[in-house]
């Protein structure tokens, strides 16, 4: 279980994920779940061959050979359709979005119309459209809409709700805390003394983690005591623990030791990886999970982005990733150790090519340069010098 490399690794905290139940929430909370089950059209859209136009309804035979007089005989507006019959020489003023009336085959555009009174004077309709919209030209009664595992964006949303559903069959999300341990940590807006730092990796990960759908809650930072970091999450109600610091093996890791009190059995010890060696996996006798990342905030979100992104990933029922992509590097690197190394570097679209950057300092501990990165950059294990040019794979990092 020790310095696993980054893939067995993974593949051993995905095998104790399970897709977590189905709960069902209205439109308004929908946003950013992940359906559950696939949605089905109940009936056709537009339900009616609908006007495109603002304009006349009739039978375009009226027109066809040249310029007509047709008399108005009512009106058809959105959600008011005209009831009556449309004979030959009749038309219906009509709006956008309105049905068509039964008899009528063609809509003119009301630019193309002279009105006096109740009569209209339409001119030739060859070569145009019937500006008509068909039944079901966007779906039809039975089309699924989303699939099951489909994440609801906005425009998914708005589908949906096209199709009258109220409600959407959705994954639970999952319930991850997030507790950071150290007697250095100090909480932002409090004062620090001279040997504390502020805790800038809990709000990260929580924030990361409400992005990826999950619910996080964050702890109250924990002293170097083992007793005091099992009791702050002994009873906690969730699916995943996730630990920052305390992850190596110094006198003052003690989040292992503290999680032994609660029947640990690891999973991963150590992981080959540059930054985050430390990082550890396990499950409690209770069956929650538990994430323990390094101390350091850049170490931390590297490794969430490894490793606990993939997992919420895989209990929403979605590919659990992390979806890599090909790019060139823009500067060399130098050869790499026996551990997998992901860098935070820049990117730029060079005539269509994705150039990556990697930034000058790759110190774990600095939170300034994870805030300049685009992407992260992976330098095999082993991996002799690169020259700018190489081909490498990166992992994008979502920017707002």
């Amino acid at each position: 279980m020790k310095n696993l490399a980054a893939q067995e690794a993974r593949r051993r905290i995905l095998a104790k994920a399970n897709v977590l139940a189905t709960e069902t929430v209205g439109l308004e909370e929908a946003y950013g779940r992940v359906l559950a089950e696939p949605i089905t059209a109940q009936r056709d859209q537009p339900p009616f061959r609908a006007s495109a136009m603002d304009g006349y309804a009739l039978r375009a035979s009226d027109a066809l050979d040249g310029q007509a007089q047709v008399t108005v005989i009512g009106e058809s507006a959105a959600g008011m359709a005209f009831k009556g019959a449309v004979l030959p020489g009749q038309a219906v003023r009509i709006f956008t979005g309105a049905p068509v009336p039964a008899d009528c085959d063609h809509v003119v555009i009301q630019e193309n119309v002279r009105r006096d009174g109740n009569m209209a004077q339409v001119g030739p309709l060859a070569g145009q459209g019937s500006n008509i919209r068909p039944q079901g030209g966007d779906f039809k009664a039975g089309a699924v809409l989303l699939e099951a595992g489909t994440r609801i964006d906005s425009w998914r949303l708005s589908l949906a709700a096209s199709a009258g559903t109220a409600s959407l069959p959705v994954v639970q999300r999952p319930r991850v805390a997030v507790l950071s341990t150290g007697n250095e940590l100090v909480e932002p807006g409090q004062v620090p003394s001279n040997d504390q730092i502020y805790n800038s990796g809990s709000p990260a990960v929580c924030a990361l983690l409400d992005s990826w759908g999950a619910k996080a809650i964050r702890l109250h930072s924990a002293v170097d005591d083992a007793d005091e970091i099992a009791a702050a999450v002994r009873d906690l109600a969730v699916d995943v623990i996730v630990t920052l610091g305390g992850a190596s093996v110094g006198d003052h890791d003690l989040v292992k030791p503290a999680m032994a009190k609660l029947d640990l059995t690891l999973s991963v010890e150590t992981i080959a990886l540059r930054p985050g060696k430390p990082t550890w996996f396990g499950q409690l006798g209770d069956g929650r999970l538990v994430l323990g990342l390094p101390g350091n905030p850049a170490s931390a979100l590297v490794c969430a982005e490894l490793f606990l992104r993939p997992l919420i990933n895989a209990m929403l029922g979605l590919d659990a990733g992390p979806r890599m992509e090909p790019a060139q590097l823009a500067t060399p690197l130098p050869s790499n150790g026996p551990r997998e190394h992901w860098m935070r570097a820049k990117l730029e679209n060079r005539q269509g090519t994705t150039f990556a950057i990697p930034l000058r300092d790759q110190d774990s501990s600095l939170v300034s340069v994870f805030a300049q990165a685009d992407a992260l950059v992976c330098q095999p294990a082993h991996c002799e010098g690169l020259e700018a040019g190489s081909l490498v794979q990166i992992l994008r990092l979502n920017r707002l």
